[in-house]
């Protein structure tokens, strides 16, 4: 199986020849294991997707029983794993977000919600935020923020980056969330006035960034961008790709912050990643731009029959057993407190930021500088102390999530107390390694 991979699999994000991807056997709940029967406690939930943990058996049950009824069909059609997954997900998207279209990821999601939002206001240009992750297709890489985009970005894809808060490494050097507010906020009012609001179709943030560092957006921000939309006709997108569905102890992260857009895109914990399904939620507004006009736009396998399955038996599933509710207990109970403690005690966690089951420790060389452990978009030796802790952290059984100079700790919403500790404790032996690269 090795060998046929690196025979023949072009990994994405990858230097193919210099990469060793582990051999998996197996997986359940929030653990996998490899052939040797080495067992990792996954703290990552795969890309931050499998939600209700790996092989849930009603979900697996669910899509096993759609095989035998109908494997596939024509998205121009009504069938019934495709509306009653819309139904609900509709029953659960903040106000009126009514109407789902279905994708087959989060990266095509956004990429609809721009057509979107471009051919209702008739108007070119998106503004995204720098720290930001929207999907790797040609739109939505442009759109994110991260260094992923520069390989990509051809500089005339009508996207403007602006700042978007983050009081821990302001750009606006501010001393309180307050403060830190109100200065993005008019960071990207004058961001609108430079660029032209009769130019600006979408503002798209994710609603609470994730790769990029699960950054809480302060009190009020997001309101605030919401009524900057309001001010000057722009679409308002938020991206729920990877907060959405339990993921922050809400059905979706807009429901922390009480804002509604009108747009809204999702995907990976619609069905824990079980088959591939993303979508946009749309407002009235929006709809209605296209009751009687064409909407320009489709997928093969839009509301694929076994994707939908997946999803009817995830949105149930998390709704019996109580799923989201454990995520926001055992995060404000366990996760968080357990993650402050390690920061008293490792010299190099500069901040502990989150909330559900969305968490990052942001690691740093000085406390009092807050020089991240790692150079911005290091590698090779460069970032050594992130690989050395990365190692340690699988030594001790869990297998980590890093990106730049932060471990994020996003396991399964289906975690128990029990193997919260479990990750703790091995983050604890972990961060030890870190601890000797600080200064």
């Amino acid at each position: 199986m090795k060998a046929a991979d690196r025979a023949h699999v072009f990994h994405s994000w990858s230097a193919q020849e210099l990469i060793d991807p582990l051999a998996v056997a197996g997986a359940e709940g929030s653990y996998f294991w490899d052939f040797d029967g080495r067992r990792y406690l996954d703290l990552t939930s795969g890309l931050v997707f499998t939600n209700i943990g790996y092989q849930h058996p009603k979900v697996v049950a669910a899509i096993q029983e759609q095989a035998g009824r109908m494997t596939t069909f024509a998205p121009a059609f009504a069938i019934e794993a495709r509306s009653e997954a819309a139904r609900l997900i509709a029953e659960r998207t903040p106000g009126d977000l009514d109407k789902i279209f279905f994708t087959n990821a989060g990266a095509d999601a956004v990429e609809h919600a721009v057509r979107m939002a471009r051919l209702h206001t008739g108007r070119p240009k998106v503004l995204s935020a720098y720290r930001s992750y929207h999907g790797g297709t040609q739109q939505a890489v442009n759109l994110t923020g991260d260094p992923r985009r520069w390989a990509s970005d051809s500089g005339s894809a009508g996207v403007v980056h602006f700042w978007a808060p983050f009081l821990y490494r302001s750009r606006f050097y501010a001393e309180t969330e307050e403060q830190e507010c109100a200065r993005a906020l008019e960071h990207l009012e004058t961001t609108i006035a430079f660029e032209g609001p009769d130019t600006i179709a979408a503002i798209i943030l994710e609603t609470i960034p994730g790769t990029a560092g699960i950054m809480v957006p302060p009190p009020g921000y997001l309101a605030g961008v919401r009524d900057i939309c309001d001010r000057h006709g722009i679409v308002f997108v938020l991206d729920e790709v990877m907060a959405g569905f339990g993921r922050t102890g809400t059905w979706f992260a807009a429901d922390l912050f009480g804002v509604v857009p009108d747009l809204m895109t999702f995907a990976k914990g619609v069905n824990s990643g079980y088959v591939p399904l993303g979508g946009v939620a749309i407002s009235e507004r929006i709809a209605a731009t296209f009751a009687r006009r064409p909407y320009p736009g489709g997928l093969t396998y839009s509301g694929h029959p076994l994707a939908c399955a997946a999803a009817v038996a995830t949105i149930n599933v998390m709704a019996e057993e109580g799923i989201v509710e454990n995520a926001a207990d055992l995060g404000a109970r366990v996760i968080g407190p357990g993650l402050h403690e390690l920061a008293a005690r490792h010299p190099s966690v500069g901040e502990v930021r989150g909330v559900g089951m969305f968490w990052a420790l942001d690691l740093v060389r000085n406390r009092e500088t807050r020089e991240p452990l790692v150079p911005y978009n290091a590698s090779g030796e460069a970032n050594a102390p992130m690989a050395a802790f990365a190692a340690a952290a699988k030594q001790h059984g869990v297998w980590p999530f890093v990106n730049m100079n932060r471990t994020h700790v996003v396991p399964p919403c289906t975690i128990t107390e029990e193997e919260a500790k479990e990750g703790l404790a091995a983050l604890d032996a972990a961060l030890t390694v870190a601890d000797g690269y600080t200064e």
